[in-house]
């Protein structure tokens, strides 16, 4: 074999190499990036779910309440500390005392179903007992936000199959690489969704205990 020969055969393995490691990467940026989605959806859920009150008081249930702190609307979460020293009591003792009534309003004009009492310098909330109906309600509000956390999940999923699409029709990547990482999007996006079942089934232990 000539060396000229041989020179070409190496030019051309490491042709191959590169674009074969070009592949690889365009395909794991986009599933990263999904994944990485996909992520952010899960820990969303999370949020929106601590939010939905039980019958135990914590402080997350108050983590949608929002105050209209000198023209900037601010989670209440950041203006106070919360304290739970019962398992049905909350106690809210704010930064700024100026704010305790804005927060006691706010509090109240929510959907928590709680009426806090205003001690002067901290607001002190006893949960009542969850009826039977309330329970089903809260449920069913879980069940939605599962649901919108799927829909979200299934639409991370649909936006990366069409990039992977639109790799193999561009010739980035060949027909075999694409159905792996298909493969790869739907095993991703089913683990997902299945996370977010066991999050709605944790939820719905939680507003059945009594």
């Amino acid at each position: 074999m000539t060396a000229s020969r041989v020179g070409r055969e190496l030019c051309a393995f490491d042709d191959g190499a590169q674009k074969k490691e070009a592949t690889e990467k365009v395909i794991d940026d986009t599933l990263l990036e999904a994944e990485e989605k996909m992520d952010r959806a899960i820990e969303h859920a999370k949020e929106e779910f601590a939010a939905i009150r039980t019958g135990r008081a914590h402080p997350a249930m108050f983590s949608k309440i929002v105050i209209d702190y000198y023209g900037t609307p601010t989670p209440l979460t950041q203006m106070a500390s919360i304290g739970v020293p019962e398992p049905r009591m909350a106690l809210i003792k704010p930064y700024d005392a100026s704010q305790l009534g804005a927060m006691e309003r706010a509090i109240r004009d929510s959907d928590l179903g709680v009426n806090p009492n205003n001690e002067g310098n901290q607001l002190r909330i006893l949960l009542p007992q969850m009826t039977e109906e309330r329970r089903r309600d809260m449920i069913k509000i879980a069940r939605g936000k599962g649901e919108d956390a799927k829909v979200a999940i299934r639409n991370i999923r649909r936006k990366a199959k069409e990039e992977l699409d639109r790799i193999v029709k561009d010739g980035e990547a060949g027909e075999d690489e694409g159905r792996r990482a298909e493969k790869e999007l739907d095993d991703v996006t089913h683990r997902y969704v299945t996370n977010v079942d066991e999050l709605v089934k944790h939820k719905e232990a939680e507003l059945l205990e009594v």
